[in-house]
Parts: C-alpha cells; structure tokens; sequence
C-alpha cells in the first residue's frame, strides 16, 4: 500500500499540479486510512470493500470531525481508488457508489472596514515602544487587505512579482496558476519603506530566495509567522474576533462586492477557477442588504 500512496501523491503533484500544501493535506487523510486498513487485516488496497470504507467514514464521524474535514477525507480515498483502477492496481473501485456529504453554505468570517483599519493602525512605526520589524509587519497587513492573496502567495511573493508603476502583483496560487491582482498606493508606499527601512539590512544574509517578506535570519518569511503576526495586531486592535489571514481575503472580497464591484472581476482577483466559490460572498452582501432593509424600512 506504501507504494501505491507514493505513486498516487506523485500523481497528484506532477500530473494534477496541486501545490505542496494541498497534496500534504491528502498525504495526512490517506495516511489516516491506511492505519485504518491496516488494523482491519487489509493488506492491499485491491481487498478493501464498499463496507470497509463505509465503516472508516463512520470512525471519522465518532471521533468528531467536522462534515467539511470527512468530505475532505472521503475526495482524498476516491482520488486514491479511482487512480489505482486506472493504474491497473487494483480491479475495482470500493469507493464508486460512496458519495461526499453534501455541506451547507458556510459564510466565513469577515471584519468591517473600522475592524481593519484599527488592525493596521495597530502596526504604527510612529508610536514609541515601535520596533523595527513592524515595518515589515504592516507592510504584510497592508498587502494581505489591497490584494486578498492567500497565504502562501504572500509568502512566495518575490521582488520581481511586484509591478509598481503599474500598481499590480503578479500571484502564482494554487497548481501554480499566475494572476495579476490591483495592488493600489498605500501598500505599496509600506512595502517601499520596509524595503528601504528594514529588508535591505535582512537581505544581508543573501539567502533571500527574492522574496519580498523576509523573518529575523534573512530568509522567506513562513506562513506560521504570519499567522502570528495577523493575531499579534488583531490583540492589540482589542478586536476579540478570532482572525487569521484568510479573513483578510474574505474581508478584501466582501468589501469590493459591498462596493458594486462586479462579480467576475473579483474571481479574477481572488484567482478562484470556478465563480460559484466567489458566490458565497455574495451572501454575505445580502446578508448586509437585509439588516440594513430591516433597520430602516418602515414596513419591514
């Protein structure tokens, strides 16, 4: 089984082209499985039956994750089994008739725009207890809000990717599809400075990689120390909400469609394949469009 789970991941990351994060996300479910296989005396993956699977999603479900999580779970053992089929490994496929369980409209959290401009002006290099790395820190703050990248592309995001005179970034995302997303001025004025400021002493070490955001040694900035970073400022913003920097991709998409922007151009942004997952922000305008039809409409 071993050598089936290593074919079938470099599948996924040579012929499918998902990133490394995505592929360690099914390397860590199909591990689960195997384990699973195992201890229930089956050897290959040719042995597993319609009810050895069924019973696996049932051990998932007790031991309480989440119906997004088993869905994940379940996509990665479909994957695997109909790629064994279609490598000739195995002769039948236990995971036909098992269908993804179907998830409700989740609405992700979002921040109001007072949220985050008192995040950010938490990151002031004016104020006397600054430290020098809070150059850095609101430059990051500054590009996750302009541009709605993910994380990973922020962490990937090298010098030459950022186009000033035409205020755009080139983004490489998932399967390492490129876009180019609007960046505006104010970003990039905190870039320049933290460039100017703070990188410029960090770059010293010259194990840059090119990349923009670098951490105390010099080298690319990790998607932890982000991660970090957005708690760091959230706490000191008094905002109790729990933010990550994902919600500064749903807050940056939100607030374009509040504004009127079209649909399309911000899938194109978001670099979302499909326009149903930019749909879902949607909802959340509707949402605003309700209360606001409630608080003031006089039959409402």
């Amino acid at each position: 089984m071993k050598s089936d789970i290593q074919s079938y991941l470099r599948f996924l990351q040579l012929e499918k082209s998902l990133a490394v994060n995505s592929v360690q996300s099914y390397e860590r479910d199909i591990a689960r499985y195997k384990i699973f296989l195992e201890e229930s005396r089956r050897q290959k993956f040719d042995a597993v039956t319609e009810n050895d699977v069924s019973r696996f999603i049932r051990m998932l479900r007790d031991v309480g994750l989440s119906p997004k999580s088993i869905a994940r779970n379940i996509s990665a053992i479909k994957g695997l089994h109909k790629f064994l089929v279609g490598e000739r490994k195995a002769t039948t496929d236990p995971t036909e008739n098992i269908e993804l369980p179907k998830l409700g409209k989740h609405l992700p959290d979002v921040l109001n725009i007072d949220e985050v401009n008192r995040i950010l002006d938490a990151a002031d290099p004016s104020s006397p207890a600054a430290k020098e790395m809070i150059w850095r820190d609101r430059a990051i703050l500054e590009t996750l809000y302009a541009t709605g990248m993910r994380v990973s592309e922020l962490t990937g995001l090298k010098q030459q990717n950022i186009m000033e005179e035409q205020q755009l970034v080139r983004v490489f995302g998932k399967g390492s599809k490129e876009r180019l997303v609007p960046i505006g001025e104010p970003a990039l004025k905190w870039i320049d400075e933290y460039k100017r400021r703070v990188r410029v002493k960090l770059a010293q070490s010259r194990r840059t990689n090119d990349a923009v955001f670098l951490n105390v040694r010099g080298t690319p900035i990790s998607r932890v120390s982000v991660w970090k970073i957005v708690a760091e400022y959230t706490r000191r913003a008094g905002i109790k909400k729990e933010i990550h920097p994902h919600t500064f991709r749903h807050s940056f998409a939100t607030h374009l469609l509040e504004g009127g922007a079209d649909l399309r151009a911000v899938q194109e942004m978001l670099g979302h394949a499909d326009i149903s997952t930019t749909q879902i922000y949607t909802h959340i305008d509707r949402e605003l469009l309700k209360q606001q039809h409630k608080q003031f409409h006089p039959r409402a």
